[in-house]
């Protein structure tokens, strides 16, 4: 069945949300600036490879093609008045890391600073600038190193992202995150089967099977559609 949906058509415009408002640090230690980025995002897995997009117009855009580095710091909703500000300020004018007490640090690879507000900085060095004929120009870039607050990893050092409470940009209005959701693959994971209790010892009562013989569902077949699902 067909069912009829009432949708108004407009011409093409810059509606894909949310988005990350980060904040993008560039500049050296010394005379560090900052300002907010939206069109930013992961281009590969492997080697990691993202890419921000700068009007030529911008002071930030002279000093990332000068030195070929930048820090991408994800955005928090504790950060939202300096991620509004960073955004609208030029660093031409002003300190912005002074005017929104941000503290600067040294990154491990890059000579510019990282935003030490933030719980995740992304130390990225740029590979290719690509002209894009309009607007913007994308700065594509290697991460080449990843600084996380250790307050963000569990007892086993695994990241616990959803307690740095991150923020999102749509359409002009800025957004803390709600609540979870779903898990990356959940749609296709196969819920465990209870093993039933076997009464000999030659395993044929079940429950003895090998791990990778389709039971259990730790078998071949679960493990392979998550697989091809992270491939994807």
């Amino acid at each position: 069945m067909v069912i009829a949906m009432s949708k108004q058509v407009w011409k093409g415009s810059a509606l894909v949300a949310p988005v990350p408002p980060a904040l993008v640090s560039c500049g050296t230690l010394e005379a560090p600036n900052v300002l907010t980025v939206a069109w930013t995002g992961m281009l590969q897995s492997q080697p990691p490879k993202t890419y921000i997009s700068v009007r030529p117009e911008r002071y930030s855009h002279g000093l990332i093609t000068e030195s070929r580095e930048f820090v991408i710091n994800l955005p928090t909703a504790a950060l939202v008045r300096a991620i509004d500000y960073c955004g609208v300020r030029s660093g031409r004018d002003e300190s912005k890391f002074e005017a929104m007490h941000l503290t600067a640090l040294a990154a491990s690879q890059v000579s510019c600073p990282l935003v030490g507000e933030s719980p995740v900085n992304l130390e990225c060095r740029v590979t290719d600038i690509v002209k894009l004929g309009g607007s913007h120009d994308m700065f594509i870039a290697d991460i080449v190193a990843v600084n996380v607050d250790e307050e963000l990893l569990d007892e086993k050092g695994r990241l616990r992202l959803a307690k740095a409470g991150l923020c999102t940009y749509a359409h002009g209005e800025y957004f803390a995150l709600g609540k979870k959701i779903g898990d990356f693959g959940f749609s296709v994971k196969k819920k465990k089967k209870k093993r039933p209790s076997g009464n000999g010892s030659n395993g044929n009562n079940g429950g003895n099977a090998p791990a990778g013989n389709n039971g259990n569902g730790g078998g071949s077949e679960g493990g392979n559609n998550g697989g091809t699902h992270q491939n994807q």
